[in-house]
């Protein structure tokens, strides 16, 4: 089905052709060249991260980190389980157990509070994920992985370009993972990043990113030829692939701008008893707050089986932060399944796709047959997430289609 307004289109800056052009003239496409510099080093400086690697996702980015903790058979990995099935395969790929932590009641993050009364003897990281751009609140988390004499892993795949106590997201871990997908922020098609900060993994890290040789230390003139000297893979991107990234991280001010921009007109709009319009067209943002739209229910609740009515403060929960951090994302809280598929449902007969997101990972088939005791936990927040968060449109072309795609 062709939207009126999908939920995600690629931003493009304009310059992506010359540069990937510019690439193929330079003489070298396959990796680790002019681009791919530019990219690692515009990261490192304006975010005073360690160093930089690309990688061809943020799922390969992952998998790099959870070679250089040396996860092994039996170590155990605790991480949230409202997020992407790459936070966990990662490390199910070395033979860890992983440990699973709810979400906050607040907000679809990791609940800092309990993650410390999930460290066992064989815990060897701990992995926060950023939702949306929600800081995890990382002092807490160093504090316990310092005492604990744990590694952590930032998976800050939504989480570029937002600070947290004055200090970058993705320079708090020990490593930290980026994703360039297509519906990120900033993209490339398919496209990561790793980020590591600590310096005794540095080495080690580039051997790997250059499938298990030392390569990169033999084109700096530092060994005199290189060979296999450890475990890897071929993980790093085309030049290609980072000529079309640096096209949008020259533009990176104007796309955040953008978004921030289109998030606080949503914000405003469901927040106030009015339409918050600055940059999206009226009309639209007049349908999503103001659709019609039914309740299908098996529940014995006669006010939820006929409500038919406006969307009403009632219905749904806002973010739980009145910013918008990096502007990845803005979504609705429905109380019920049934609540949110009826909005989602009511959104597409007009054109307009919303989408759910994660599954809880605790809940998943690979879980209940492999992690039995895992899956018989109970983790309501995951699940309430799982059931009845909904994502809205947020592209940086959304103000345009909104005006003329709806009128």
């Amino acid at each position: 089905m062709n939207y009126k307004i999908p939920f995600n289109k690629p931003y493009q800056s304009g310059k992506e052709l010359e540069y990937i052009q510019d690439a193929i003239q330079r003489g070298k496409i396959s990796g680790n060249g002019y681009y791919t510099q530019k990219c690692q080093q515009f990261f490192e400086s304006k975010y005073n991260f360690g160093k930089c690697l690309l990688t061809s996702s943020c799922t390969d980015a992952l998998e790099m980190a959870a070679i250089l903790l040396d996860i092994q058979p039996g170590d155990e990995v605790i991480l949230p389980s409202y997020t992407f099935v790459s936070t966990a395969n990662a490390f199910v790929l070395r033979g860890a157990f992983i440990v699973f932590v709810d979400s906050r009641e607040d907000h679809p993050g990791m609940d800092e509070k309990l993650v410390e009364e999930l460290i066992t003897p064989k815990t060897k990281a701990i992995v926060v994920v950023h939702y949306a751009g929600f800081p995890v609140e990382m002092d807490q988390i160093m504090a316990i992985a310092q005492k604990h004499q744990l590694k952590v892993v930032e998976d800050a795949a939504q989480a570029i370009d937002q600070e947290y106590q004055g200090k970058y997201l993705g320079a708090w871990g020990h490593l930290a993972t980026f994703s360039f997908h297509e519906t990120k922020n900033i993209q490339c098609g398919e496209g990561g990043m790793l980020v590591i900060n600590d310096p005794e993994l540095v080495k080690r890290a580039e051997i790997i990113w250059e499938k298990g040789t030392d390569r990169a230390a033999f084109f700096r003139g530092e060994v005199n030829k290189y060979g296999w000297v450890d475990m890897g893979s071929s993980f790093l991107p085309s030049e290609v692939t980072a000529a079309f990234l640096w096209a949008q991280l020259e533009n990176l001010d104007d796309i955040q701008n953008r978004r921030k921009a289109i998030w606080e007109d949503y914000y405003r709009t469901f927040s106030e008893d009015r339409f918050g319009s600055k940059t999206l067209s009226p009309k639209y943002l007049e349908i999503v707050k103001s659709l019609k739209f039914k309740v299908e229910s098996d529940v014995a609740d006669q006010n939820m089986e006929d409500r038919l009515g406006v969307l009403g403060f009632s219905d749904f929960r806002l973010p739980s932060f009145s910013f918008q951090a990096n502007a990845h994302m803005f979504y609705l809280v429905f109380p019920d399944l049934e609540s949110r598929t009826s909005y989602a449902q009511a959104l597409k007969e007009k054109g307009i796709l919303a989408v759910f997101h994660y599954q809880s990972l605790h809940k998943s088939d690979f879980v209940r047959d492999n992690y039995p005791a895992q899956f018989q936990r109970e983790l309501p927040q995951a699940d309430r997430y799982t059931d009845c968060l909904l994502r809205l449109p947020l592209f940086y072309e959304l103000p345009e289609l909104s005006e003329n795609n709806l009128a």
